[in-house]
């Protein structure tokens, strides 16, 4: 799939060799054989209605959600961001892996924000990635107002699919929504209140088909995914909401998971699957049913008291070409598990990789025996409820509520500014006051590790590790010890960077570090991070030569205590410019595109 009209790509294999010279005088960190495609985002305010109330939405390019970014793999990609919020704003990537290069990660321990008004650009390469995957704004419960957009890493021509090609891909970003915007968000958590129930679900960024008259009002605007009969759809789905957990559905039509975050399942039908905050999927839906109506697409608030929570509910349409008329009548049924807590678990560990199909690479995805590796080193991080720390309503992992240093970790080691962060996060929980700290885990680089997210809090969580995707090995209720060790899949576990950890049970995954960094471990809930809920893995190769960790680029921004470092920038907020070298780059690369063209 070619890139969308909004960005610009091409190989250099088709440019005249003197062109590449003048290239070459201007490289960059990420400069190779590989294509470059290039993005501008500019970050604004817009009022919209999604649930019938203005608000002030977080837009992309005057667009709620964001536009997509399609790249295929081991494409450089650039991307302009401007930030034309009145607030600071990182832009990150989660299930990108930036390798080697956490300096555009897009997360405070490894990036200076990007001032109100200003420009950066983020410069790194989809290595050996394909799949489905989203960005956002990070800071500040900022994507509870938006922000967010699509990103697609498509597979190279001579690496085959294991499914035909579909007919065409549809993009669903579904997501709890409140009324108020992020701001006010903050300030009832600052106030140590808790959110509450959210006012909807939204679909793409706009609001329930009105199936209800009593809990839809009249003039919500809904989506519509309109498709022929007989034919066959990717359907990307990714749960880009603030904390709720999310039961998506189609009428009728069975969902064929084949992808993961990024990685190829076992072909599977669901009548229904749970997508926890921060997960992707990639269903193959067939369109086999007659066209009588329209069928509802459903998104629903799961393990809440759903008698309560109706109202969150995201309805939309699959609309057939030879459509008789609008869906009507009751939604699909949720699951009916009331009885059965296990159901959601079991769905979640039927979930495996499909150890035959090529991923990015020509080499199956079975083919790197994770289950044989010895463990270098066991992390159990404990979530516990909310407590109070120094007077203030806070989130922790093993009773550490993480305080972002004003000097991000990697930028203070290359310039040697001390007592940023300690290097003492505990591997196990520890028997005492929970405390504010910037408290790192000291990952060894080229370990093999167990991480277990024990979930002893009343609400589901999700969890997220930058810079790597990792094998979800095991899952189930209760507390977890050593014994649970012989339960673990250590033939086919799923690999993605997102897993849900059930309340009162255990999650345990098993990561390969060999991308140097500092990366970060969080809670995918955006509540409980904004309270403190995450920590970084510091992961430096101790015979560090300068080739497996990227430099810092060209145009770092710095703050904190190398803010003096730190050059103006001058131009309007309307007009993007790109510093230093790479912006000479991308103007030879503009202008030896219109010779190209004009050559045709």
């Amino acid at each position: 799939m070619a890139p969308p009209s909004s960005s610009f790509s091409f190989s250099f294999s088709r440019v005249p060799v003197f062109f590449l010279i003048l290239i070459s005088l201007f490289s960059v960190p990420c400069l190779s054989a590989d294509p470059y495609a290039f993005f501008n985002l500019k970050f604004s305010y817009q009022t919209v209605s999604p649930l019938g109330v203005p608000q002030k939405v977080i837009a992309v390019n005057d667009s709620f959600p964001g536009p997509l970014i399609n790249v295929t793999t081991n494409y450089n990609v650039v991307v302009n961001v401007l930030n034309d919020l009145d607030e600071s704003l990182l832009l990150t990537w989660p299930g990108i892996q930036m390798r080697h290069d956490s300096w555009q990660d897009g997360v405070p321990g490894t990036n200076c924000p990007i001032p109100s008004k200003w420009n950066w650009t983020y410069q790194f390469q989809a290595k050996d990635q394909i799949g489905s995957y989203f960005y956002y704004p990070f800071l500040n419960m900022q994507r509870a107002s938006g922000g967010f957009g699509p990103v697609i890493i498509t597979n190279r021509d001579i690496i085959p699919i294991p499914f035909a090609q579909p007919d065409g891909d549809v993009i669903l970003m579904i997501g709890d929504w409140y009324t108020r915007n992020h701001t006010d968000l903050r300030v009832a958590l600052d106030a140590g209140k808790d959110l509450g129930m959210p006012d909807g679900v939204l679909i793409n960024g706009k609001g329930p088909f009105k199936y209800n008259s009593t809990l839809v009002p009249d003039g919500i605007a809904y989506e519509t995914v309109k498709v022929d009969p007989g034919k066959t759809y990717r359907f990307r789905v990714h749960n880009v909401g603030t904390s709720t957990s999310l039961n998506f559905r189609i009428q009728n039509h069975n969902l064929l998971l084949v992808e993961t975050e990024g990685y190829y399942t076992l072909q599977q039908n669901y009548t229904s699957l749970d997508i926890h905050v921060g997960q992707s999927y990639s269903f193959l839906v067939t369109m086999d049913q007659n066209a009588s109506s329209d069928y509802y697409i459903v998104a629903s608030a799961r393990f809440v008291n759903e008698s309560l929570w109706q109202r969150v509910t995201g309805v939309a349409l699959l609309h057939y070409s030879n459509s008789k008329g609008p869906a009507s009548g009751p939604l699909p049924d949720p699951p009916q598990d009331f009885f059965d807590k296990s159901m959601s678990l079991n769905q979640a560990k039927s979930i495996r990789q499909n150890g035959t199909a090529s991923g990015a690479r020509p080499n199956p995805q079975g083919s790197f025996h994770y289950g044989s590796i010895n463990v270098t080193d066991s992390y159990l991080l404990e979530i516990v409820p909310l407590e109070t720390i120094d007077g203030k309503t806070k989130a922790t992992l093993n009773g550490i509520s993480f305080v972002n240093p004003s000097t991000p970790i990697r930028l203070a080691d290359q310039h040697n500014v001390k007592g940023v962060y300690k290097l003492d996060f505990p591997s196990q929980p520890l028997d005492r006051p929970g405390r504010m700290d910037t408290s790192l885990i000291n990952a060894t680089y080229k370990g093999f590790i167990e991480v277990v997210f024990q979930n002893n809090d009343t609400t589901m969580q999700s969890v997220h590790v930058d810079g790597y995707s990792f094998f979800v090995v095991g899952m189930d209720y209760g507390n977890w010890t050593a014994d649970n060790r012989n339960s673990y899949n250590r033939w086919d576990a799923i690999f993605r960077h997102t897993t849900q950890v059930f309340p009162g049970g255990w999650t345990a995954v098993y990561l390969s570090l060999d991308n140097p960094g500092v990366w970060n471990i969080r809670a995918e809930n955006l509540d409980r991070r904004y309270l403190g809920q995450e920590t970084y893995m510091r992961i430096v190769n101790p015979e560090e030569n300068g080739n497996t960790e990227m430099a810092a680029p060209d145009n770092v921004l710095y703050c904190g205590a190398l803010s003096n470092l730190q050059k103006e920038q001058h131009h309007s907020s309307s007009t993007a410019i790109v510093p230093g070298r790479l912006g000479l780059l991308i103007t030879f690369v503009v202008t030896i595109a219109a010779v190209i063209v004009n050559f045709r």
